[in-house]
């Protein structure tokens, strides 16, 4: 007699300790076996095990999650689970007894659609090409959404709060000037912002030093938005904001770089020819602040394939060490580094906070599964700050004379 199992109890059979409770769509519940409960994961539909199907692991479960297919009642107690939870071991037959009442319960009776916020990679990892199309996919999402996560300020950044700042503005604020102290800016001078963003670095440093600023930055709605705010502030003879890659800076020359949060984009096969680019337009004498987030752990890969295909595409943060060697090997001298691991995680979840505040227009500009993408990635971004995957470090460098 060929015996048949039902879904719920195929999963039950293969996971039989559960940390967790299951919901699926049929009303059927597995009940956590620990006695002390654990987030719920609501599944609601047979889509969200077609995803699991066709793409195992992070990916899969990260398509279902952002299209709506599976909902948790607890993100920061997921990815606490998701942290120390490993599946116990399948055998063939046990992997066979589920596949088979996945297919039965529908997870292959339709093509389940990738999500539209989904960039799958194309071309040469960062060429000039993908790297435009990986920074559009996470930053033209719409000037007006990035203000209501980020502040006042509208800097996407680590705020420094360890200085005294209460507030996630004054933070910001706190920010900008420790850059401007540690690069010694002084009056008239030129400065490169790499990665300039919406102008913040720019407006602080150009109302409160009186330099020149030259910011350069590869999304057109950041720099339409800084030169925006820089002729509102009066500062247009000031500051200048270019649509570029720095890999296209030539015939110029600075005496400080400011660099902040656009490292994590250069990637390791880059990183070098990065810290040779910015000695080039650096001054004898010039200084170098490189503001960027870092991993901390060796042997960890550099990202998972959720935030390389809904976050930050090819982003990937190095080794504060192989950043170093970097600026080491372009002839430049680092003077100073510090960190502000725990600074992020207070930063994130202020921008948390204010994405909650503001969900509702949040979501009607960015829509429902770009809000998904954005709770979850603030969510384990500052658990991974606050646990030592990564951290954040400024370095200060300057050019021999």
């Amino acid at each position: 007699m060929r015996v048949t199992f039902p879904l719920c109890e195929a999963l039950a059979r293969a996971l039989p300790e559960r940390p967790f409770r299951l919901e699926l769509w049929d009303g059927s519940i597995l009940a956590p076996t620990n006695g002390a409960g654990g987030p719920t994961f609501r599944v609601r539909s047979p889509r969200a095990l077609g995803h699991m199907l066709r793409a195992p692991g992070q990916l899969g479960l990260g398509r279902a999650y952002v299209s709506g297919e599976i909902e948790v009642d607890d993100i920061d107690a997921v990815l606490e689970l998701l942290d120390g939870y490993a599946m116990p071991p399948l055998d063939g037959r046990d992997k066979a007894r589920l596949a088979t009442a996945a297919v039965r319960a529908g997870a292959l009776r339709s093509v389940p659609r990738v999500p539209a916020t989904e960039l799958r990679p194309r071309g040469r990892r960062h060429s000039r090409e993908r790297d435009q199309r990986a920074v559009a996919h996470h930053y033209n999402i719409s000037n007006e959404f990035f203000a209501l996560v980020l502040g006042e300020s509208m800097t996407y950044s680590c705020a420094i709060f360890s200085r005294g700042a209460q507030t996630l503005d004054e933070a910001q604020r706190s920010k900008l000037e420790l850059v401007c102290t540690k690069l010694g800016l002084r009056p008239g001078e030129r400065v490169l912002d790499v990665g300039c963003g919406w102008g913040s670095f720019a407006l602080h440093a150009a109302r409160e030093h009186r330099v020149h600023v030259t910011g350069i930055t590869l999304s057109k709605p950041q720099a339409v938005l800084a030169r925006e705010r820089a002729a509102a502030a009066g500062l247009t003879d000031q500051i200048e904001i270019r649509v570029a890659d720095y890999r296209d800076l030539a015939g110029e020359q600075y005496d400080a770089i400011a660099s902040i949060g656009m490292v994590e984009h250069v990637g390791s096969a880059n990183i070098d020819a990065y810290g040779l680019q910015l000695e080039r337009v650096l001054r004898p004498g010039g200084r170098l602040l490189n503001h960027g987030i870092a991993r901390l752990r060796h042997g960890d890969p550099e990202a998972g394939p959720f935030s390389e295909r809904f976050v930050f595409p090819d982003a990937a943060p190095l080794h504060v060490s192989r950043v170093l060697a970097a600026i080491e090997a372009a002839g430049l001298e680092p003077t100073h580094i510090e960190g502000f691991r725990l600074d992020y995680a207070r930063t994130l979840r202020e921008w948390a906070y204010n994405l909650g505040e503001h969900a509702a227009r949040a979501e009607s500009l960015a829509g429902p599964e770009r809000m998904r993408v954005w709770r979850l990635y603030l969510h384990a971004a500052r658990r991974g700050f606050e646990n030592g995957f990564t951290s954040i470090f400024q370095i200060v460098a300057h050019r021999p004379q």
